[in-house]
């Protein structure tokens, strides 16, 4: 991984498609995890690390909650930002994620966008 790419973990294949297009259209690498257990494996086996990390929180195997978990627990994970990409309607405080933003599904492209460009300098 680079310093301007972006790590897209979400369960819903055609959302992970389409955020990681709209990623590249703007000019930065993106690569996609189906749930938290494969991102920590892709993250943990490959060199560098992300600029962020866009997490969805509802998604079988390991969901973003206890992906946050062991993230912060690896002193070689914790420090890499988050930003949570959620249709969760019960809006985790940011204490509780410990997340850079929150942005509720369906989002607006232009803010997150924004988001990535504050992490991903």
């Amino acid at each position: 991984m680079s310093a301007h790419q972006v790590l897209v973990i979400d369960d819903d294949e055609d959302i992970r498609v389409a955020l990681i297009e709209l990623i590249e259209d703007a000019g930065y690498t993106a690569v996609g995890a189906a749930h938290g257990a494969a991102a920590l494996e892709r993250l943990r086996e490959q060199g560098g690390r992300p600029c962020v990390i866009l997490l969805d929180l509802m998604m079988p195997v390991m969901d973003g909650w206890e992906f946050r978990a062991q993230q912060r627990l690896d002193p070689a994970l914790a420090a890499i930002p988050v930003v949570v990409i959620s249709a969760y309607r019960h809006r985790p405080s940011v204490t509780e994620l410990d997340a850079a933003a929150y942005l509720n599904k369906p989002f607006d492209a232009a803010a997150l966008m924004d988001v990535i460009r504050r992490h991903c300098r």
